[in-house]
């Protein structure tokens, strides 16, 4: 909002100081030869300021009309300095206006950045200048100033284009800053959950191992691998976990099956009921199957399938026997 005011205030101080411009070339008509041609030079140097001061231009300002406001400027400065004596006694006054109203319209072809264009003409007002009426009338004609507003206006323009690429590159770094904290955030949410986890799972059973002083059962024993199981799969199972398959694998261990669950990443971006269906599906395959091996493996992001279940039935007693699919399973995004 405050570059959108600050634009226009501008371009209305402009307009103003423009049709001031032309109101001088009016008010001097007297003074030329043949008004004819500072009519048109009048004309011109409205038409190109109006153009250029347009609140629905882009910022930049196109090549088209950076060469038409040069040209409007060699043609102003030909038609009307045509009509004027170069070097009169007293003066030509303000019928020289057109000096003035060049140094002006190259000063918005500055600030709007295209500075080439800008400086050409502003060459061409210097030469053109010092071949109609000498050196010394750079400085009693306004030469001198109307360059100085290029300049400025060349300086102005690249300050504020610079600061506005810094302001940009700052934008960008905080949202980055802001996404890596809030990942960070997020990692460490995550791992404070599986830590809980872990621990409520594993605190029974480490008591059970205080107080029996590391002497257990068989079946103790094999409860410790099965737990060990499970904690690795809070690390490698992250998002396909919840309760139902936390019990389901449990229970699918007890039974004898070896269970693997690979998260990679290919469901992080289901959320809600999307991925409460696919977790309870997959709770439903394992808690199904009587396969002696299970693997669950998220499927990369962009595919219409999020987890593939494989069960496969070992070969048995035979030496070098295949395993057999006994599962194949593939655990869809939608509904």
């Amino acid at each position: 909002m405050t570059i959108g005011v600050s634009r226009h205030l501008i371009s209305v101080v402009a307009a103003v100081f423009s049709l001031y411009l032309i109101a001088l070339g009016i008010y001097s008509l007297d003074r030329p030869v043949d008004v004819g041609p500072v009519v048109v030079a009048l004309v011109l140097y409205g038409i190109a300021t109006a153009v250029s001061l347009l609140p629905v231009a882009p910022a930049r300002m196109p090549i088209w009309m950076a060469a038409f406001n040069a040209g409007v400027v060699v043609v102003i400065s030909l038609a009307v300095s045509a009509q004027l004596h170069p070097n009169p006694v007293g003066g030509n006054g303000y019928a020289t206006w057109y000096v003035a109203a060049a140094g002006a319209l190259l000063a918005i072809t500055a600030t709007r950045r295209r500075f080439g264009f800008a400086w050409a003409g502003a060459a061409f007002l210097v030469l053109h200048t010092v071949a109609w009426s000498g050196v010394g009338a750079l400085i009693s004609l306004g030469v001198v100033g109307s360059v100085a507003w290029v300049a400025i206006a060349h300086l102005i323009s690249a300050g504020m284009a610079t600061a506005s690429k810094d302001a940009h590159r700052f934008a960008l770094a905080e949202r980055e800053a802001t996404l890596w904290q809030a990942a960070q955030e997020a990692h460490v949410h995550e791992r404070q959950s599986r830590l809980g986890q872990t621990s409520s799972m594993a605190l029974s059973m480490l008591r059970q191992i205080e107080s029996s002083g590391g002497d257990l059962t068989p079946e103790q024993r094999q409860e410790c691998l099965h737990l060990e199981g499970a904690i690795r799969d809070e690390i490698r199972g992250r998002r396909l976990l919840n309760d139902a398959v936390r019990r389901e694998v449990m229970l699918a261990r007890r039974r004898g099956t070896t269970v693997t669950l690979l998260d990679e990443g290919g469901i992080d971006d289901l959320s809600g009921a999307q991925l409460e269906r696919v977790q309870n599906r997959l709770a439903e395959a394992i808690a199904t199957t009587t396969a002696d091996k299970v693997i669950a493996r998220t499927v990369t992001n962009g595919t219409p399938v999020a987890v593939t279940v494989v069960g496969l039935r070992t070969g048995g007693d035979d030496e070098g026997a295949d395993d057999e699919i006994d599962l194949w399973l593939e655990i869809s995004r939608g509904d």
